[in-house]
């Protein structure tokens, strides 16, 4: 099993490159994409956007074959200019192409690639293969370029951006992530371990797949998912499918994103809403579970680095990252 790959701390100046590693860039969305790269230059950064990041570029669903979308990854992973990889949105073309990466030119030159949603899977898997720190964080179209990031609580904002800033820049622990509104206590208790997940049917579909992660990447984690447009059943039963592949026995801690679109099961005057579901099936399994915490199909998502220790405390609804997520190195 790779130990952790952590990236190398981004500095004033370097460049980050907005890219499209799934879904292409709708027609209409050019707005949002120049106020996500202007976050980012915010934080200090030089910002090129990908050629592949055009509404006239397409096939289907996402930005480009596998082949290409593979060829614009590992050029980027090969690029020593380029510093941090930023997707512009998620999508479902990931699994397409995991097996193209250049993996030894991660391992040669471990860089943050950011993002939440399909990117996850990219995260996951990459972190499984060779312990690449991948950032679940805010994308750039709907993230970063989102009206909150325009037209949202200014000091919040500012909170935020000096968050992710010291997270990508600093090879020092962050410490106590900032909770807009207060968090849920789902199950007592407190744990500390590496923090793994992202948007939980990717975790599920990735577990089919030569790219899943080891048993051992689970033994004592924190198990962090977050899920959209599906309905509790489904939760339920991918829930179970970890139950049954081992995994929910092995972490230490559950933290429980903001859902989307998540509907309630309502019939035979029963229901059962996301929290029901979730305990029903970690059963009598003694593990802290946090909730509703900030990151999901939202924004803003708070930075949470693959493989890097957190402290979960359910009882004072509290996550922190103990720590750094780069390296000097």
């Amino acid at each position: 099993m790779p130990a952790i790959l952590r990236p190398r701390v981004l500095r004033s100046g370097d460049l980050v490159v907005v890219t499209a590693p799934s879904g292409q860039l709708e027609p209409g969305e050019e707005p949002l994409l120049a106020r996500g790269v202007a976050i980012l230059e915010r934080m200090g950064f030089r910002v090129r956007v990908s050629p592949m990041v055009n509404p006239a570029r397409n096939r289907w669903w996402a930005s480009g074959t596998p082949a290409e979308q593979a060829a614009e990854l590992n050029g980027l992973l090969r690029d020593p200019e380029v510093r941090a990889i930023v997707a512009h949105t998620g999508g479902q073309a990931t699994i397409g192409y995991l097996d193209l990466i250049d993996l030894d030119a991660i391992r040669a030159d471990p860089k943050p690639i950011i993002g939440y949603s399909d990117i996850s899977l990219l995260h996951m898997a990459l972190y499984a293969q060779t312990g690449l720190v991948g950032f679940h964080a805010d994308i750039a179209t709907h993230g970063f370029g989102s009206d909150w990031y325009t037209l949202g609580d200014e000091a919040r904002r500012s909170e935020l951006i000096d968050l992710y800033t010291r997270v990508l820049t600093k090879a020092e622990a962050p410490g106590a992530l900032p909770a807009k509104e207060a968090w849920e206590t789902w199950r007592p208790g407190r744990a500390q371990g590496p923090l793994f997940g992202g948007l939980l049917n990717r975790l599920v579909l990735l577990q089919a797949t030569p790219f899943a992660p080891a048993a051992e990447r689970f033994e004592g984690a924190v198990l962090f998912w977050e899920e959209l447009q599906r309905p509790v059943s489904r939760i339920w039963n991918d829930l179970h499918t970890l139950r049954l592949s081992g995994v929910l026995d092995r972490i230490a801690g559950m933290v429980v994103g903001i859902p989307t679109e998540v509907t309630p099961h309502e019939g035979g005057g029963e229901r059962a809403d996301l929290r029901d579901v979730v305990l029903d099936v970690l059963a009598g399994r003694d593990i802290p579970v946090l909730a509703q915490v900030d990151f999901g199909h939202t924004s803003p998502n708070l930075p949470l680095p693959l493989g890097v220790r957190a402290d979960v405390d359910a009882d004072n609804q509290t996550l922190s990252l103990i720590e750094s997520a780069v390296t000097e190195g």
